[in-house]
Parts: structure tokens; C-alpha cells; sequence
């Protein structure tokens, strides 16, 4: 199995977050709830997550006569390597500038800016111990 694209498509994100909410899922349950917030074929669900399970993202068992699919990597894991790209290729490999953006835009709170400070400052207290 290669190693996934660090980026997942639209599709396959909506598919993701299904997947890691359930914790395991057949195409039967991804597809109900896709189905419950738009129209899409079951047909089409099926063949990305194929797709998906031959990229790697997800890892899928035979259970009776249906396949139940399970993230190969945690979240966690999967989204730091989608920001970590998004970084490189708009940003240059800088986060400051994603960052600067959040704060003007007004995406990132007071409450959350005095968290994250909390989580520097910790972060270089526990680095200099």
C-alpha cells in the first residue's frame, strides 16, 4: 500500500469524517448519511471509498457479505499532514502568514489567542527543562 497524498479531495474528506465519527462504517452507512444531507449515488460512494482504501486512507474487512472500512491513520495524523501541505504550498513552508490571516479575519478568538499563547508559552517551558 503507498503512502496516501497528504491532501484529501472534498469527497474523500466528507467520507473521512463519517468514517472517524463512526469509528467503522460499511458503504451502506456512509452512504445513508450522505444521502441525509444531500443527494449522491450509493454507487459513487462504493467507488471512492475503494479509491480511498487503495491510497491508504482507509483499511477495509469482510464482515458477512459486506466490507466495513476503518481509518488507516487517526485524524489527528491525517489532518497535521493536510496542514503541513496547505502550509508549503500557499505559504511557503511559514505558518505566520496562516496565522496573521486567522487573527485579521477574525477566525481565531480573544479566548483562543490566550489558550494558544498558554500553549507557547508551556511549550517552550517544557523544552527548556
Amino acid at each position: 500500500m503507498r503512502r496516501p497524498h497528504p491532501t484529501l479531495t472534498a469527497q474523500e474528506l466528507e467520507i473521512m469524517k463519517i468514517v472517524w465519527q463512526l469509528g467503522a462504517a460499511t458503504v451502506r452507512d456512509v452512504y445513508e448519511t450522505m444521502l441525509a444531507r444531500r443527494k449522491i449515488a450509493y454507487t459513487t460512494v462504493m467507488t471512492m471509498m475503494k479509491i480511498m482504501a487503495r491510497k491508504g486512507y482507509l483499511k477495509k474487512r469482510l464482515a458477512g457479505r459486506a466490507y466495513v472500512y476503518r481509518p488507516a491513520e487517526p485524524r489527528r495524523q491525517i489532518v497535521r499532514r493536510m496542514v503541513s501541505d496547505f502550509i508549503g504550498r500557499v505559504f511557503d513552508g511559514s505558518a505566520e502568514p496562516l496565522l496573521l490571516h486567522l487573527v485579521e479575519e477574525r477566525h481565531v478568538s480573544e479566548k483562543d489567542l490566550a489558550q494558544i499563547a498558554r500553549m507557547i508559552r508551556d511549550g517552550k517551558q517544557g523544552s527548556q527543562s
